[in-house]
């Protein structure tokens, strides 16, 4: 399939999204702080204090190309702004903290591989050029829900896990899918807890066969169309976006097909509050946080809390509700 060079959404002023002024084009961006000399500036965000990524840490990535699917090219939201995007993450091998991006950098992603494995034909290991050569990346631009009640919308690039369930032919005794993150203590410290405590890393999670073959299913290898950085789940990640953000196992290394249903790490840890399908759904309410409403990060430079309705399988009810009985 040939590549098509089509504008990209953040580079429009013609569509109802962030504009390139308030967007900080990447490669602008990092030009604009080189060019008068603040590439370790700092940015007010939250009214907090977190230094931006400088511009050496931002442009340690390298451009994607893809092909944009147009079915999933228009979120019906702002795109969230990719500096937002990229200090406030959720990384429990990093820390509890959303501030994690700087520990994140320590994860050295050469020779990555990622074996695929369990009940299938064709058992495989991959590296990242054979990922990126096999499968044809697309970009897609999903809505991001957090279990906390808060949300993006996030430009990904890579490719619908129903290609990879092709390439390895789960046999008929495979119902479940398992996902298992990089975890070595020397990196991927965690929190700091009370000695003794028990977190059950490496991070893994867990879908349906059913779920994984959905098209809305996906492997990003890329964000705001490069590679991604180590906070986002470089190399490799998955991407559910009617599911809360907790079921995108980061930074990939084992992906295994199995007959009965994995312990996930969060559902392990507390299944009272965190269940196993974990679907966006306004009214099942978290102990903690109630669903009916999400805010909004960003656009522009700063976090505007923008609180709106939560919507059901955070908006894509018509490609995953009959997975539910509400098709």
């Amino acid at each position: 399939m040939a590549f098509v060079h089509l504008p990209k959404p953040w580079q429009s002023l013609e569509r109802d999204i962030t504009p390139e002024s308030a967007f900080f084009n990447r490669r602008r961006f990092l030009k604009s702080l080189v060019g008068v000399g603040i590439a370790g500036a700092t940015l007010p965000l939250l009214g907090c204090q977190k230094a931006v990524p400088t511009a050496e840490e931002l442009a340690n990535t390298e451009d994607l190309e893809a092909t944009q699917n147009a079915v999933f090219a228009d979120p019906g939201r702002p795109i969230t702004n990719e500096i937002l995007a990229a200090t406030y993450n959720n990384f429990y091998e990093y820390g509890s903290s959303k501030n994690i991006w700087k520990k994140a950098q320590s994860l050295q992603t050469d020779d990555w591989k990622v074996e695929v494995s369990g009940l299938v034909k064709n058992p495989a290991t991959y590296d990242l050029d054979d990922l990126r050569k096999k499968f044809t990346l697309e970009e897609r631009i999903y809505r991001f829900r957090c279990v906390e009640a808060w949300a993006m919308v996030v430009p990904w690039l890579g490719f619908p896990m129903n290609a990879l369930l092709r390439a390895v032919e789960p046999t008929s005794n495979a119902k479940f899918v398992r996902f298992t993150s990089y975890f070595d203590p020397r990196i991927t410290k965690g929190p700091s807890f009370p000695p003794g405590q028990f977190l059950p890393f490496p991070y893994t999670e867990g879908l349906r066969i059913e779920e994984m073959a959905n098209d809305l299913a996906f492997f990003a290898v890329g964000i705001y169309g490069h590679t991604l950085p180590n906070q986002h789940g470089a190399p490799m990640r998955m991407v559910v976006p009617w599911k809360y953000g907790f079921k995108g196992a980061k930074s990939l290394v084992k992906i295994e097909f199995l007959a009965t249903q994995p312990a996930t790490f969060w559902n392990a840890l507390s299944p009272n509050e965190y269940k196993f399908e974990a679907n966006v759904e306004p009214d099942v309410p978290h102990i903690r946080w109630s669903q009916e409403k999400e805010r909004l990060i960003g656009p522009g430079n700063q976090f505007a809390w923008q609180e709106v309705p939560t919507q059901i399988y955070n908006g894509y009810g018509e490609f995953v509700g009959g997975l539910y009985g509400k098709g």
